[in-house]
């Protein structure tokens, strides 16, 4: 063979060498991109799926309740509470814990698999903590209504609503054992709007509000502060009450001299049902 045909060969051969090393250079390096970015993909999705798995496992007040959350967002979105665009219902209890009523209570929303929200009073849950944790336990919204539940002390200024709040507070997180809890939401007692201290409470409002506390009262009730001991009588006052309304919190009391709202209570849920309502508690519009 012509040794200028040999160095041609020659050259050509070296030419698919450094073609085949660059084409498996590129390929090398595609693979290498591809696997990074598909690693790096899978890695964000397990962190996500973990801290998912995570978050479910934490009690749900850590979830809503931190003091990381933007201020008035909480309050935002209480304010929200009495809109919707299904029907939905929040079975609420003021003035507990007590042994002969709540206990009854919580045993009927068991049957029902249903969570309800208590407001309660400070003194009642230093008297019944074992109350107030098994509420807490079984995923009921702990709020806050005071600690005396007498006017002219807690209306006494704004100052003094702000103070119950918190020694209330106290009290919950000693019931329940775990003190990062946070309520978050007062119900004042008697309502929010008008009377003799309504301007205390219009004042207390916005320092509650300030403190990154929100505030609901009630658009039904079933009757029960009001004398009603009738269960078909307290039926047909929260049907008064409810009229078209398509989120609704109905107002109920817990105290020991209430042990109506016991027999009401199935009746009204079974009521609620027929009628469509899906049942929620505080911690739902928090999400």
């Amino acid at each position: 063979m012509p040794l200028d045909l040999v160095e041609v060969k020659a050259k050509l051969n070296v030419k698919k060498v450094i073609i085949i090393s660059l084409i498996a250079i590129v390929l090398i390096a595609g693979i290498s991109v591809i696997t990074y970015y598909g690693l790096k993909k899978y890695n964000e999705n397990l962190a996500l799926v973990e801290t998912k798995i995570t978050a479910k496992a934490k009690p749900v007040h850590e979830l809503f309740y931190s003091d990381n959350l933007k201020k008035n967002v909480i309050v935002n979105r209480v304010n929200n509470i009495y809109n919707s665009e299904y029907k939905r219902v929040f079975l609420t209890f003021d003035d507990g814990p007590s042994r002969s009523v709540t206990i009854p209570i919580l045993d009927i929303l068991k049957q029902y698999n249903i969570k309800a929200s208590f407001f309660v009073l400070g003194s009642n849950a230093e008297r019944y903590p074992e109350v107030i944790k098994r509420a807490y336990q079984e995923g009921h919204y702990i709020g806050n209504h005071g600690f005396t539940h007498v006017y002219k002390n807690i209306y006494a200024s704004p100052q003094a609503v702000l103070d119950e709040y918190n020694w209330t507070e106290t009290a919950i997180k000693n019931a329940i054992g775990d003190q990062n809890y946070n309520s978050r939401l007062f119900r004042f007692p008697g309502g929010t709007v008008g009377g003799k201290y309504g301007q205390i409470k219009s004042e207390a409002v916005n320092l509650l509000n300030q403190n990154n506390i929100a505030h609901v009262d009630w658009n039904a009730l079933t009757g029960d502060s009001a004398g009603l001991t009738n269960v078909n009588d307290m039926l047909a006052y929260v049907e008064s009450t409810i009229k078209n309304k398509t989120s609704i919190v109905i107002l109920m009391h817990d105290n020991g001299t209430k042990k109506t709202t016991c027999e009401l209570l199935p009746e009204l849920i079974k009521w609620l049902q027929e009628k469509g309502y899906v049942f929620e508690n505080i911690y739902d519009i928090l999400k």
